[in-house]
């Protein structure tokens, strides 16, 4: 079973890989078989669809993702940041991620969420 570290410096790999097939390959060690993925545009549901989605994200963004923090967990939950860089290097959205693992350790489902949340007034 890999570490905590490793299933998401693996799964921020996926984010910045532009071949479907190593995509696949990188998420087939993390992310669980009938894993969910949501965040504010989209819901994907299983690893073939998160593939397909991140090429999708990739290819109109020309972007790439970068995990920008060690992850934070407790019990079977993980939280951690990201940003996306746009091709001239300009940040185009950051965001936090939290994750539930699967008792393999690997990505059950995980809420992307853009932005910081809005503080009180």
């Amino acid at each position: 079973m890999a570490t905590l570290q490793e299933t998401v410096d693996t799964y921020g790999a996926a984010w910045r890989e532009t071949d479907p097939a190593k995509r696949l390959e990188l998420l087939e060690t993390v992310w669980a078989d009938d894993a969910v993925y949501v965040d504010p545009m989209a819901r994907v549901e299983g690893r073939a669809a998160l593939v397909a989605h991140i090429g999708e994200v990739l290819a109109s963004t020309g972007g790439r993702v970068e995990i920008t923090s060690r992850p934070n967990a407790h019990h079977d939950v993980a939280h951690f940041t990201w940003h996306m860089v746009g091709p001239d290097g300009a940040i185009l959205v950051r965001g936090h991620d939290m994750a539930t693992l699967d008792t393999d350790g690997r990505i059950a489902r995980l809420a992307g969420f853009f932005g910081d949340p809005d503080p009180l007034a």
